[in-house]
């Protein structure tokens, strides 16, 4: 599995490809599929898997997997536009980052993207958050043991001091810039007179379930076929 990256001076675009095995992924010929697809994505700013993949592609596919004999697939395509646009790939290629800020310049949206992919912030701002995890949040904090015993005027104030603390540690602004973390990212950014837009962090395989079975199980079902 690997995530590759293209960009220009105003969009970014990562493309998540997925093999069964490493060792797929280490092949040259499943390394030029990966460049085609993105190559083709990028110059149509595609990112409808189904769309990109009909005809030619499709078939260099099929006849990927027949050389390769695992099954291959494009899982996703994630965009980013702004005014100035940045990406970053980790070196193993099974993390990146996209980044768009208004103003700064390439060279700071690609350290912001860096970040990204270092300390994985769920949202830009702390008003970003979503009700709903917040929400959760709250139940996790107040079902928590020390929570118990205490008075309710006490025991509110834990949780809006928790609750806080969530939000700063989840929210790009307020994080301290891995680079340097005596700055946090929203001050690194206004210095430079910009602000984050938006941005997207794809880890390869994220998402998907992955069938485990007791071993026990495993030997049976062997001993069965």
């Amino acid at each position: 599995m690997v995530v590759q990256v293209a960009e220009d001076s105003s969009y970014a675009l990562a493309v998540e490809v997925n093999s069964e095995t490493d060792f797929a992924a280490r092949d040259e010929n499943f390394a030029a599929f990966c460049q085609t697809v993105l190559a083709k994505a990028f110059a149509e700013k595609q990112t409808d898997v189904e769309a990109l993949m009909a005809g030619e592609l499709s078939e260099a596919r099929d006849a990927l997997v027949q050389k390769i004999g695992e099954n291959i697939g494009v899982r996703r395509i994630m965009l980013v536009e702004g005014d100035v646009v940045s990406a970053y790939v980790h070196g193993t290629g099974n993390l990146a980052a996209l980044v768009s800020l208004n103003g700064g310049n390439a060279e700071l949206a690609k350290d912001v993207a860096m970040h990204v992919t270092a300390v994985n912030p769920q949202v830009v701002n702390k008003e970003d958050m979503p009700a709903d995890v917040v929400a959760k949040e709250k139940e996790i904090i107040l079902a928590q043991p020390d929570m118990a015993s205490k008075p309710a005027e006490i025991a509110e104030k834990m949780v809006v001091g928790r609750i806080n603390k969530f939000l700063s540690e989840n929210s790009l602004s307020e994080q301290p810039f891995v680079k340097n973390p005596d700055v946090k990212v929203g001050q690194l950014v206004k210095d430079a007179g910009a602000s984050v837009a938006s941005f997207v962090r794809i880890e390869v395989g994220e998402g998907i379930e992955v069938e485990k079975k007791d071993f026990a199980d495993e030997v049976a079902e062997q001993l069965k076929g």
